[in-house]
């Protein structure tokens, strides 16, 4: 134990660690504020004038006028929502929305703009994706929308599974245990998630810069020469050296999600933390929680992959005397699932980047992107959803690389 408070402490007194540790706090606060800088909304004041709003008057302004549909959506309350859509442009002799005169759209239509779009969306066609016009949807049919979300998911899994009837099984039986009806509470802008996950590949690749010297550094120097030839200058020294690691880039990352989450939240307001995960993202969708449990959800995530991401870069340390080539080969490991996802075919990239750790907080390869989409990876006769096949990678390959690095360390030589 007083050897792995040493050792933390001699890695947090670093001045590059320091460095490190502002900029990830002050990169917490920047990016937990810019999707609230993002939200903007337009209203008509009484001389007939268009003023835009953004930021937090936006968000307040959401809030108040869309107060009314917040909460939990039922069938009926889209099938009121269409029956207001239609009768308010039949009233104007109109089929499109810019074509209402002045002040109209804000007031009549805005405030039930986001059931609308979930209509639009729900009804679309599973062959081509367009979506109908909310004039086309017939009122009592708007009714039955959780319904025609399900006919519509059975539909989409046939066309994108239709060699794997297990994953279409599957969807179907995870479709089914989602909580109905929705909820929803205006204010909040999702940009604010794809900033999570930003904030987290930012936090892995400083953790990568902290710990790429550990074994590294020594070897340069020779001073592992000395430490070897200590009591426990071997095994004991290489794990200790692996957990200090581990745990202060455990400590960044949560600290820094945390504050994030705590940040966002409290600017959008809490109660938006509710909203069900199909109102943010397709109303078609597997993932059974509300935006708070998806937080919570991506940031567990993002742990698993920033510790199976240190893990590999202390290994690597363990493999090279330079810094530099330690550091360089880890960093390129941090965007190699880009480099995969733009280089190599779709279905060649997504198994490739299962099994690179970095990929989970990868800005267009991340757990967040798997978890709304409808990808299935097929072994023989199983089908495994993507999510819990990355989940499951990383948290094989921390043990795995970790005691490589042990291994590695121990029965180093000069190279």
């Amino acid at each position: 134990m007083r050897m792995l408070k040493l050792e933390i402490r001699r890695i947090l007194k670093t001045k590059l660690t320091i460095i490190l540790l502002i900029a990830a706090l002050g990169l917490t606060f920047i990016m937990a504020y810019l999707p609230v800088t993002y939200v903007q909304t337009y209203y008509m004041d009484i001389e007939g004038n268009s003023i835009e709003v953004t930021g937090k008057e936006a968000i307040a302004y959401d809030k108040l006028v869309q107060g009314d549909i917040a909460g939990e959506i039922e069938g009926f309350d889209f099938e009121n929502a269409v029956r207001h859509y239609q009768e308010c442009l039949t009233s104007y002799g109109v089929i499109k929305t810019n074509e209402l005169p002045n002040g109209v759209y804000e007031k009549e239509i805005y405030p039930y703009e986001p059931l609308y779009r979930s209509i639009m969306y729900g009804f679309a066609d599973p062959l081509t994706g367009i979506v109908p016009s909310i004039m086309d949807i017939p009122v009592e049919k708007a009714g039955n929308f959780y319904a025609e979300c399900e006919k519509n998911l059975e539909t989409l899994m046939r066309i994108e599974q239709k060699d794997n009837p297990k994953a279409q099984q599957d969807a179907m039986e995870r479709y089914e245990y989602v909580k109905k009806p929705y909820e929803f509470y205006p204010g909040y802008n999702k940009d604010a998630l794809d900033y999570q996950i930003f904030l987290s590949f930012i936090i892995m690749t400083l953790c990568v810069v902290i710990t790429a010297p550990v074994f590294s550094s020594d070897y340069q120097t020779e001073a592992d020469a000395i430490l070897r030839c200590t009591k426990y200058g071997r095994g004991k020294l290489a794990t200790t050296k692996i957990v200090s690691a581990l745990l202060i880039s455990s400590a960044i990352y949560t600290i820094c999600n945390g504050l994030y989450i705590i940040i966002s939240n409290s600017m959008f307001g809490w109660e938006c933390t509710k909203t069900s995960v199909q109102m943010l993202y397709s109303v078609i969708n597997l993932v059974n929680m509300n935006l708070g449990e998806l937080q919570l959800c991506v940031a567990a995530a993002g742990l698993i992959t920033v510790l199976a991401t240190v893990a590999l870069t202390l290994f690597l340390s363990s493999r090279f005397k330079n810094v530099v080539v330690s550091l360089g080969i880890s960093l390129m490991i941090c965007i190699l699932p880009i480099i995969f996802y733009i280089a190599l075919p779709n279905d060649v990239a997504t198994w490739v980047n299962v099994f690179i750790p970095s990929s989970g907080v990868g800005l267009v390869t991340s757990i967040l992107s798997s978890m709304v989409d409808f990808v299935y990876l097929k072994v023989g006769n199983i089908s495994v959803w993507l999510p819990y096949v990355m989940i499951g990678v990383g948290i094989v390959e921390i043990p795995v690389f970790v005691l490589g690095a042990v291994g590695s360390y121990i029965g180093y030589t000069k190279r």
